[in-house]
């Protein structure tokens, strides 16, 4: 029984000391000392776990602070975990607005469609409609072999058949969701400005420099060579460009 006390006391004081690490971030935040803030929002993500909300509050931090590039990190990492929460989305859009550079990003008709329906709602979403889809259907099914009324059948076989496709395009939009949340292919700039190499090591000359971007931009990683002292990787900026980008200069989402 004492040790029982004892774990729940340990227990509480661990809960009370992460707990207070959120009110020193928000005490940090409103007294405009923005890098402690993200500091501490960061150490509470270590500490308590990944949350919207907590990507969130760092991510404003970090605007705060005047660091645009990882601000988008974050708030790209809030949105993964709660796609449908407009003020992720309005921070984000804002704060994209403020880049330098202007790239469309393009990833196939389909491809890309896809994955814009699939990132409006939450994979264990996708994956509730998709479960409810498949019962009333079964329910559907059901009143085609017992209901005596022609009617009743008709509504029951058709709406199943319906169902069923419903179920089976949710399960997809839930697979495709939970892959590009938990996909580590995309990075966001940080560095102020960075030239990108048409080699994986610095540039030597102009003709091995090929292209300028700036803090805030995304690129998708395609590739990564470990060098001594970095890593380099292989990026596409958009569907004409591609380069080498030191892991120095990115944060990957």
């Amino acid at each position: 029984m004492k040790k029982l006390i004892l774990l729940i006391v340990a227990a509480l004081s661990v809960a009370g000391v992460r707990a207070g690490v959120i009110a020193r971030a928000d005490s940090a935040y409103l007294a405009d000392d923005f890098l402690t803030a993200a500091a501490l929002y960061d150490e509470a993500i270590d500490s308590l776990g990944p949350s919207a909300d907590r990507y969130y509050n760092l991510g404003n931090a970090y605007y705060r602070a005047g660091l645009p590039g990882m601000a988008i990190v974050s708030y790209e990492r809030a949105l993964r975990l709660d796609p449908t929460n407009k003020d992720i989305i309005e921070n984000l859009e804002f704060v994209n607005s403020k880049t330098v550079d202007r790239i469309e990003q393009n990833s196939g008709l389909i491809g890309g469609a896809t994955d814009r329906i699939a990132s409006k709602l939450h994979p264990d979403t996708w994956a509730l409609i998709a479960m409810v889809s498949f019962i009333i259907a079964m329910v559907g099914i059901g009143v085609y072999f017992f209901a005596s009324a022609v009617a009743l059948r008709k509504v029951g076989f058709f709406g199943a058949g319906i169902l069923v496709v419903v179920c089976v395009v949710t399960n997809m939009l839930a697979v495709r969701s939970a892959r590009r949340a938990a996909a580590a292919d995309a990075a966001i700039i940080t560095a102020p400005s960075v030239i990108l190499s048409t080699t994986p090591r610095a540039p030597k000359d102009r003709s091995e420099e090929a292209l300028l971007l700036h803090e805030g931009t995304k690129v998708f990683l395609l590739d990564s060579i470990a060098g001594p002292d970095n890593t380099w990787y292989d990026v596409r900026i958009d569907n004409e460009h591609r380069a080498w980008i030191s892991s120095e200069a990115i944060e990957i989402i």
